[in-house]
């Protein structure tokens, strides 16, 4: 696992430019997946009724029946979802896939969550 604070730095970055808020949320997604070679970074919006994707970088994705979720291909072995929390409640997902199986570890669940909390202003 590289050095956090550059990757965190750049996210900074990304939310600081203008630009709409998908627009960012790929670049995000781009740039956490290229820093750490993940397979599949996705995030999403959750709302009391649902969960919807913003953005995602990695393999193609498909949608499954519900429109507001994206299924990777078959070959996904390993996935965390973390948290983006704000004004005490969940605003957003961070979801990490990959094709080997028990892919994350605790080094990698605590850079995301460092990731989750530099994405809070991505919410509003």
């Amino acid at each position: 696992m590289p050095d956090s604070a550059p990757i965190l730095k750049r996210l900074r970055e990304i939310l600081s430019i203008s630009g709409d808020r998908v627009g960012k949320a790929r670049r995000i997604s781009a740039a956490i997946r290229e820093t750490v070679g993940y397979r599949w970074v996705g995030i999403y919006d959750v709302s009391e009724d649902e969960i919807g994707v913003v953005a995602w970088s990695g393999p193609k994705a498909r949608v499954t029946r519900d429109t507001r979720h994206l299924t990777t291909l078959g070959t996904t072995r390993s996935e965390i979802v973390v948290p983006v929390l704000k004004g005490g409640g969940v605003v957003g997902l961070l979801d990490v896939e990959s094709d080997l199986t028990d892919a994350f570890s605790e080094e990698d669940r605590r850079f995301l969550e460092e990731c989750a909390v530099v994405l809070a202003p991505l919410w509003g």
